[in-house]
């Protein structure tokens, strides 16, 4: 069997990546764009999408680590390669329970700048430290400092439903990020990324020179994988892939489009797949569910629940502006700018006219992997029942067992506590609208518009299944008609309470 090429899961830092030979796909022509632009950029992506590697790429250019970039874009574009004092602030490994733990973690960070850069005992708070580091190491090289903040949310994201501290952390983090405008004339360049990107009035307020290249379509693509780069830089791995589970080439990279693929981060990009599942399922030799087994944030489902936010729109999409969700206020009881930012919903369609996004899952994967992660809070289903039971409801309707299915169904409702349940038509609709959207997996399902009635609509190889669920009491009336294909007319219908 033919020895497979080391696949970078896992590794965060571009030095080890390069020096040990692992696979790259090469994102440097856009760096070298970025780096000759402005001083401040901002970039949102969701997690495991190359984001700490990217900042460590940074780090590696303006050390002038030239040696490191052989062969790649940049060695073409690059005749300097000057070494500038990089303060590189990983926010991402530790948990700020308290505003003393993100206090103590910062002057941790300083600590170790200061051992090499000098401090004042008149810097006392951690804003004015921050400022001294930053003109002393302008002032001992003669260069301008670069400054690297990854993961900059990660403690607003842990204190997100706790208000009072919340309002600690934004103060906080806007005190010693200000830093960077008042150090402008000390400052080379500055990259933060995040998760989200919380609203203008809160971190960045200070920050009003900051670049956001989120969703501008010239950095769409610097994280995640293209359909070309996939290609080109997995060939191997995708024919071993397709061997394994007796697919073709083009066959697999349609499998793997299907499940990975489908991020738009600005309307007129081209998609891209999320490199972390890609990494494992070439690693694997297997289609699952690799982003989910990572843990999905339950901030996000305490968003949904608080703001009473109708799963529907999910799996039907949602129609928005881009202020919508492209920054998430907490006033505003609006969970779709952190659902989105998070990478659960994506752009799928852009009106130009009316100016109004489509937003919708960007793949199979998120799809059936986010709404399988929701039914235990919205039931008392377990993840591991979720499951076994999605797959005897489509053994019961293939096998034509409507009333097994039924029963089945029951079991679904039969658990909900009072206390996970309004009582109302929509609760109970959403809870269908899962259902039916997991069964997708496996039969064709259709589920009506999330304005309309949570009807949905199964289609098996020998019967087509026509659902509709009410709660109001009211007489039902079912009338099925036959249309036929010779006549071009109603066959037959019948009609029953």
């Amino acid at each position: 069997m033919e020895q497979m090429r080391k696949l970078p899961i896992g590794i965060q830092t571009f030095e080890k990546l390069r020096e040990e030979s692992y696979l790259y796909v090469d994102k440097t022509a856009i760096i070298y764009q970025i780096v000759s632009g402005s001083i401040l950029y901002f970039l949102s992506r969701p997690r495991r999408f190359g984001k700490s590697l990217l900042i460590s790429t940074f780090e590696a250019y303006f050390e002038g680590r030239k040696e490191l970039f052989e062969g790649l874009a940049i060695e073409k574009l690059e005749t300097r390669w000057e070494q500038y004092p990089v303060l590189h602030l990983d926010l991402n490994a530790e948990k700020y329970d308290t505003k003393e733990a993100l206090e103590h973690m910062l002057s941790r960070s300083l600590s170790l700048w200061e051992e090499r850069w000098g401090s004042d005992v008149a810097e006392i708070s951690l804003s004015a430290r921050f400022s001294g580091i930053i003109r002393r190491a302008y002032e001992r090289t003669g260069k301008q400092a670069v400054v690297l903040i990854d993961e900059y949310d990660k403690p607003l994201l842990q204190a997100i439903l706790n208000e009072p501290l919340l309002d600690e952390y934004r103060r906080i983090l806007k005190a010693f990020y200000g830093v960077l405008k008042s150090s402008d004339r000390y400052l080379r360049f500055v990259f933060l990324t995040g998760v989200t990107k919380f609203a203008q009035a809160s971190v960045f307020s200070d920050l009003n020179q900051l670049n956001d290249i989120s969703m501008k379509p010239a950095y769409a693509t610097l994280c995640g994988i293209t359909k070309e780069e996939l290609v080109d830089t997995f060939g191997i791995e995708i024919e071993a892939l397709g061997n394994k589970n007796g697919l073709t080439f083009d066959e697999t990279v349609h499998r793997l489009a299907s499940l990975y693929d489908g991020y738009h981060f600005e309307e007129s990009a081209e998609g891209v797949f999320n490199p972390f599942s890609l990494l494992n399922v070439f690693d694997s030799c297997k289609f699952d569910n690799y982003w989910f087994q990572t843990g999905t944030p339950t901030y996000l489902v305490d968003l949904l629940k608080q703001s009473d936010y109708d799963l529907r729109l999910l799996v039907a999409g949602v129609e928005v502006t881009a202020s919508a969700f492209s920054e998430y206020r907490a006033e505003a009881n609006n969970p779709l700018p952190m659902i989105y930012q998070s990478g659960y919903l994506t752009i799928k369609g852009y009106d130009r006219e009316v100016r109004l996004y489509t937003l919708r899952f960007p793949n199979d994967e998120v799809r059936y992997g986010f709404l399988n992660f929701l039914v235990p809070f919205y039931t008392r289903v377990t993840d591991d029942e979720t499951g076994f039971h999605i797959a005897k409801f489509m053994r019961e309707l293939r096998a034509g067992d409507v009333d097994a299915f039924m029963e089945r169904l029951k079991l679904f409702f039969a658990g909900i506590p009072y206390d996970l349940s309004d009582n109302t038509e929509r609760h109970y609709q959403a809870i269908f609208y899962i259902v039916f959207t997991l069964m997708g997996q496996f039969v064709e399902t259709e589920v009506r518009s999330a304005r309309s009635r949570a009807d949905a609509v199964v289609k098996t190889r020998d019967a087509i299944y026509v659902f509709e669920f009410k709660l109001d009491g009211k007489r039902l009336v079912k009338v099925g008609v036959n249309f036929s294909k010779e006549t071009r007319n109603v066959d037959r219908y019948i009609m029953e309470e």
